[in-house]
Order: C-alpha cells, then sequence, then structure tokens
C-alpha cells in the first residue's frame, strides 16, 4: 500500500497530475499489485495517461480495454472525465 501512498502525495486529485503518475496508477490497477485488480480504474488512469502524451498508455488500455465489455468501458471514459472536471 505504500506505493500508492506515494502516487497518492504526487497530485492525484489534481488535474495537472504527470502522465507518469497516471500511468503508474494504470499499472497498479490492471496488475492489482498493491491494489485490488480493477480494469476499469486501470482504463480509466491509462485513458488520463494517455491524453497527457503517455504512447505505452494508448497500448496498454486497448489490452485491458480487450477484458472488458463494452460497459465497463464506457463507466471508465466517464470515470476518466468525471475525474477531469474536479
Amino acid at each position: 500500500m505504500a506505493r500508492f501512498e506515494v502516487l497518492e502525495g504526487a497530485g492525484l486529485g489534481e488535474a495537472n497530475a504527470s502522465a507518469d503518475v497516471l500511468f503508474q496508477l494504470g499499472m497498479l490497477y490492471s496488475t492489482g499489485s498493491t491494489v485490488p485488480t480493477d480494469y476499469v480504474a486501470a482504463h480509466k488512469w491509462f485513458n488520463l495517461a494517455a491524453m497527457r502524451g503517455s504512447r505505452e498508455a494508448i497500448r496498454l488500455r486497448r489490452e485491458v480495454a480487450e477484458q472488458m465489455s463494452e460497459n465497463e468501458i464506457a463507466a471508465a471514459q466517464r470515470a476518466a472525465r468525471d475525474w477531469l472536471r474536479h
């Protein structure tokens, strides 16, 4: 859990979080290394990292999406939009 706390302290709630921080969150949720695996959350964070220019996030977002239903992808996209508004 310590790794998540480090990322949380790096501006998670801020719309100006770096692509690297957002990418690391996507990795955490896609692998379930220190948090439960959650493809919706992983897609959301990879989507946000991709918007900040991370090419690797684009690739991994596609991989995660292959494991998700259309409804889950839509939920992840809504979550990313909501995060950007706050």
